[in-house]
């Protein structure tokens, strides 16, 4: 994948309504590339420092945090999606049908 691929990443991220979730899966596959949703997480993870992109709002596809409860990135991201209201169970899921982002239906 090319660094214009991670700059795609970056900025359909970006378009993530706070509240919203989407998964790793899901923004690979609205760039057109279905498979690469472990991509889209390194891109995620070598994003510029200057850059606001609400990284926390993508999850794995079972609802969950990649990042583990032993990391305190993980911790991070459940606290930032907290503060926006999304609710994360005692197994550490979030419900995808309450909060999963539609750009169709969601007004951004």
């Amino acid at each position: 994948m090319s660094t214009g691929f991670f700059e795609k990443v970056w900025a359909l991220v970006a378009r993530i309504p706070y509240g919203k979730v989407a998964s790793y899966g899901q923004i690979a596959a609205m760039l057109g590339n279905p498979r690469a949703a472990r991509t889209v997480g390194w891109a995620l993870s070598s994003t510029p420092k200057e850059m606001d992109i609400p990284w926390h709002r993508v999850i794995n596809s079972k609802g969950q945090i990649s990042l583990g409860d032993m990391c305190a990135s993980g911790e991070i991201q459940k606290n930032l999606l907290e503060s926006e209201g999304i609710e994360i169970n005692a197994r550490g899921q979030i419900d995808m049908q309450k909060y999963g982002w539609k750009p169709d239906i969601d007004h951004e």
